[in-house]
């Protein structure tokens, strides 16, 4: 399912307009994204939450080259699937 599948199926099952539900669709993509970027955590009971893990700079390789470079310090989203949801795919 991409963004625009999403924006169609909400407008289709709320009856509004296609440009009522992107804005809806965006504002809870932002949303989320500006609370991973503040240091928050997003937690959607039975489907999933989402935390930001840090790694720490290291030491790694080119593997063409087989030159060291220095890997940054940084920080990533991390998606852990909730209990339902892993359920609901065993089934299928």
């Amino acid at each position: 399912m991409t963004k625009s599948d999403l924006i169609s199926t909400l407008a289709q099952k709320m009856d509004l307009s296609d440009k009522t539900s992107e804005e809806i669709i965006n504002l809870m993509f932002d949303e989320m994204a500006d609370t991973l970027s503040s240091g928050g955590k997003i937690e959607i009971r039975g489907f999933a939450s989402f935390t930001i893990r840090e790694y720490k700079a290291y030491v790694g390789r080119n593997p063409k080259t087989g030159n060291s470079i220095d890997v940054e310090q940084k920080k990533l989203p991390f998606f852990k699937v909730g209990k339902e949801l892993k359920e609901r795919i065993s089934k299928s």
